[in-house]
């Protein structure tokens, strides 16, 4: 049946009043990153008992897309509508990255809201890749408004890592500033308080106790004691997820830490005018106010997943970036069991310079391959695509693949390709790396189809085109002994 726009099914005849359901069911639509979702619009914005349930659920949708439009862009995502002859559809579509953010109600122009992006891979692997990486990709808060309530489909860990990378960031960028102190010295020092030393040591005999009142350069106490409250609450958070992995007792360790440096700080929970307070202070750093905004978010019990009913926390992570770096720690450990020269695209080392003539009028202005190894005589070249081509060329033959699909793949090919252009050595390998299971890679395993061979000429060099699957999970040593293997015997050392 043929599908029409939402404009069309919210014509002028039809047109009918917006007015806001009596109860929202449902607040957050929900999918993992790259895949589409499909929601009923009737049900979602519950028109079914109106008089044109359909239209009245187009002109909410139209308005709910339109309000939206650029919140969600925030995650990579993008919503349409879709009308197929019987109901109105909100198709969602999200890309390379996972989070939550909260959407505006079309009806009340509040955050009613949210929308939540999962992994597709799950969070129990997730963290310990995380961990293994040294946390050198992990999520990051959004300077979006709160979330209707708290997100508790994410863990724990992945919330707490976010504050305590911000407590740390502001304990280590905290001001020394001038205090007048008030205590007792063996000696004069500022102002003498010499009626009290009068009246309460001499009589006693304390004769070293000089109360005194001078001003010091001090770290701001307050501030230092706000920061062990919300560490000790993202502590308490944690020991309950101990079960979720050994990475999460490398967040403890952080935590601890962190405790170490305000151990000697009285605990001071801060309120809320006295945050506001500091948040105005004059020369505040970036540092500064995220610190602040964590240890309001750990006081007030925000978005710790399950422990709290409060407003959740936007965040936000890339997880082409993430795979990007998972495929850098596996061929890391290939490197050092090789022999092989490392050289990352995150560092840019391997970044190779496009020069045009003349240069404005030039497009791609570098090749940046993702991890560049290289030995006397072989170079390999890594380009880390996260993309679902994997799991549907293995799924399907080639001929039955959908044609977009197969174009995305002879681009990924083109440019792995065009990076082996930028070797020196007689042998180049060029290597399309993407994700998979844990499942999926033992099968591979098993049958001796983890990597895919192609061999190209090209003059007096000899270019081998590799396609291989880097499981989401953290055993690093076992994921890289085939590779490595492989590897040996292209070097001729087997």
């Amino acid at each position: 049946m043929a599908r029409q726009s939402l404009r069309r099914s919210s014509s002028p005849r039809t047109r009918l009043s917006l007015k806001a359901p009596d109860h929202l069911a449902q607040v957050c639509l929900e999918l993992p990153d790259y895949s589409e979702a499909r929601y009923s619009a009737i049900d979602f914005f519950q028109t079914r008992s109106s008089r044109d349930p359909t239209a009245q659920a187009a002109r909410i949708a139209e308005q709910f897309i339109t309000r939206n439009r650029a919140l969600m862009m925030r995650l990579d995502a993008r919503m349409e509508g879709d009308y197929d002859g019987r109901d109105l559809w909100l198709v969602v579509s999200s890309g390379r990255s996972v989070g939550a953010i909260p959407l505006f109600s079309a009806t009340t122009a509040r955050l009613d809201f949210g929308l939540v992006i999962q992994p597709r891979f799950p969070w129990p692997g997730i963290g310990p890749m995380l961990a293994e990486m040294g946390w050198r990709i992990a999520p990051v808060p959004l300077r979006l408004p709160l979330l209707h309530r708290s997100e508790r489909r994410v863990p724990v860990w992945v919330l707490s890592f976010m504050v305590l990378t911000r407590l740390k960031a502001l304990l280590d960028s905290l001001d020394r500033r001038f205090e007048m102190i008030h205590e007792p010295r063996s000696a004069p020092r500022g102002t003498v308080n010499w009626p009290r030393y009068a009246t309460k040591s001499l009589p006693s005999a304390n004769f070293l106790s000089v109360p005194c009142v001078f001003p010091d350069l001090r770290d701001d106490r307050l501030v230092k004691g706000a920061i062990r409250i919300a560490v000790e609450k993202q502590l308490r958070a944690l020991e309950t997820q101990k079960d979720q992995g050994a990475f999460v007792q490398r967040l403890i360790e952080f935590a601890d830490e962190l405790m170490r440096r305000v151990h000697g700080v009285t605990p001071y929970l801060p309120s809320s005018s006295t945050l506001a307070t500091w948040l105005h202070r004059p020369m505040r750093s970036e540092q500064f106010t995220d610190g602040l905004q964590a240890i309001e978010w750990t006081v007030e019990e925000r978005g710790l997943a399950g422990l709290s009913d409060l407003a959740g926390i936007p965040w936000t992570m890339r997880m082409d970036q993430f795979f990007e770096a998972w495929v850098e720690t596996v061929f890391c450990t290939i490197a050092r069991r090789t022999g092989g020269r490392m050289k990352v695209g995150r560092k840019h080392e391997t970044t190779h310079a496009v020069n045009w003539e003349p240069p404005y009028l030039g497009s791609q202005k570098s090749l940046i391959p993702d991890v560049w190894l290289e030995w006397d005589s072989l170079t390999l070249i890594v380009d880390a695509k996260y993309k679902r081509h994997w799991e549907e060329m293995q799924a399907q033959p080639w001929s039955r693949l959908e044609e977009q699909l197969r174009e995305q793949h002879r681009t990924d090919m083109l440019q792995v390709l065009a990076y082996a252009n930028l070797a020196s050595t007689p042998k180049v390998i060029a290597c399309l790396t993407y994700p998979c299971s844990p499942e999926s890679w033992h099968s591979l395993k098993k049958r001796g189809r983890l990597i895919h061979r192609a061999s190209l000429s090209a003059g007096p060099r000899s270019v081998q085109l590799w396609l291989t699957a880097v499981p989401m999970a953290a055993a690093v040593d076992a994921i890289s002994t085939p590779i490595a293997d492989e590897l040996r015997i292209a070097l001729g050392r087997l």
